[in-house]
């Protein structure tokens, strides 16, 4: 096996990037298709209307938290590209992240760094920050929050998971799976939880059923009120309705409708991956009730429940088919969304028994080839004009086995692994268990 030293690979991926954002340019200016992505000229133009002083909710389809705007404030005095790198210096943080969680794992360094590899030189990855979209800086937030609770820092972690959910609505999914995994007996306020190593193997499955068992109902009703989830919890609220309560009194409702409500009940009309793209189509000109608008996150309620249940404590791996399940049963699907997924997908890795001669190409090949199957039929509706709305509906469905495929796969060939140990009881609860 060729050992790859992070530092060069960090450079490298750096240089690549930086290339990418001056191609892009060049591109931009000397062809027809642009390499910027067409959101990043939304972020731009509500960066110079804040720097205006007017709303950055004036740039229609921003739908996005002011502070995105206030992040790209430079590119109006400094250059236009300022976001590109800011977003794709986020992207590499990304991967120093993934290296950091899996080094604390006790994974050995070359696997790291193949990890870390799946996401730097990912070509759907690297395109996403240097195209112009922010998404980036959402997975290096999701990946530092992680980190935080691996060191026991339970209030930074609950700061920046409040302002995460501000910026982007949808990592709100996490809430019970955070809360969860907030376990007095595996973590404590003020004390560094134990991780459990990679080459402890597969977790026994008695320490929590005798955890759960054995305790009495106060007991019980303590751990699930733990101080660490109200702490958690108060905070993250806490930090959520400031920024929120701020981005509202300088921009009002119009703030609230576009960054928050709008996507509780979006219903675009436009061709997209997901199931539910044609009956919007053929129905958009009636309007939606509300009741309608949210029922189709009924599926998604269900299958975040069962996942969130089984696999809260397996930190990283439930937040990835979270965010899988979430994208695949989602009123809107578009290709930026695959990267809330992509930058977890290497912190399972290790943990996976999946051959990737065999399973693992399979499994690329089925997600690739089903994504190309239905990018075909969107080709044929978009630029040649033809009726395919029914195949292209068809496409989205093959697109939704292939993904739920690929989801069970992924499950049946991981190896639980609590990301905490069971910490050792202090004598007073101890005396309460007796008696």
């Amino acid at each position: 096996m060729v050992t790859v030293d992070m530092r060069s690979l960090l450079l490298f991926s750096a240089f690549l990037r930086v290339f990418l954002i001056v191609y892009g340019e060049w591109q931009d200016k000397h062809m027809e298709v642009r390499y910027t992505d067409v959101d990043y000229f939304v972020f731009s133009d509500a960066a110079d209307l804040m720097a205006s002083g007017k709303s950055p909710y004036e740039r229609t389809t921003y739908r996005y938290s002011p502070s995105l705007a206030f992040l790209l404030l430079p590119n109006t005095f400094l250059h236009r590209s300022w976001g590109k790198f800011l977003f794709s210096a986020s992207d590499l943080l990304v991967g120093v992240f993934i290296y950091t969680i899996l080094k604390k794992c006790s994974v050995p360094k070359n696997i790291c760094t193949y990890c870390v590899m799946a996401w730097l030189l990912n070509p759907f990855t690297f395109t996403i920050g240097t195209r112009g979209n922010c998404e980036p800086v959402v997975c290096a937030i999701i990946l530092w929050i992680i980190i935080c609770l691996m060191n026991g820092n339970l209030l930074q972690a609950a700061v920046w998971y409040g302002l995460v959910v501000h910026f982007r609505i949808y990592p709100i999914i996490y809430a019970p799976t955070l809360v969860l995994v907030l376990n007095h007996h595996f973590f404590r306020l003020g004390q560094k939880p134990v991780l459990r190593i990679w080459s402890s193997g597969p977790s026994k499955k008695h320490e929590c059923s005798t955890a759960v068992t054995e305790r009495n109902v106060l007991v019980a009703i303590k751990c699930i009120f733990s101080r660490e989830r109200i702490i958690f919890g108060v905070i993250s609220g806490a930090v959520f309705f400031f920024c929120t309560g701020i981005s509202f009194y300088l921009y009002k409702w119009e703030f609230l409708h576009e960054a928050l409500l709008y996507h509780l009940t979006r219903t675009d009309p436009r061709h997209n991956f997901s199931i539910y793209f044609y009956h919007i189509y053929l129905h958009y000109e009636r309007e939606f009730s509300v009741l309608e608008k949210l029922i189709s996150f009924l599926p998604q309620f269900m299958v975040q429940l069962v996942l969130v249940l089984r696999f809260a404590r397996d930190l990283p791996f439930c937040l990835f088919v979270q965010t899988v399940a979430f994208v695949a049963f989602n009123k809107v699907i578009t290709a930026q969304y695959f990267v809330w997924f992509f930058c977890l997908l290497p912190l399972i890795l290790p943990w996976s028994t999946i051959n990737f001669k065999w399973k693992g190409l399979c499994c690329i090949f089925l997600w690739m080839g089903a994504q190309m199957h239905w990018l075909l039929w969107g080709y044929l509706l978009e630029f040649k004009g033809k009726n395919v709305f029914v195949e292209l509906w068809m496409a989205s469905l093959v697109f939704l086995a292939a993904n739920t495929c690929v989801l069970v796969i992924m499950i049946s060939n991981h190896t639980y692994s609590p990301l905490f140990q069971l910490l050792k009881q202090n004598s007073s609860e101890q005396s309460l268990k007796k008696e």
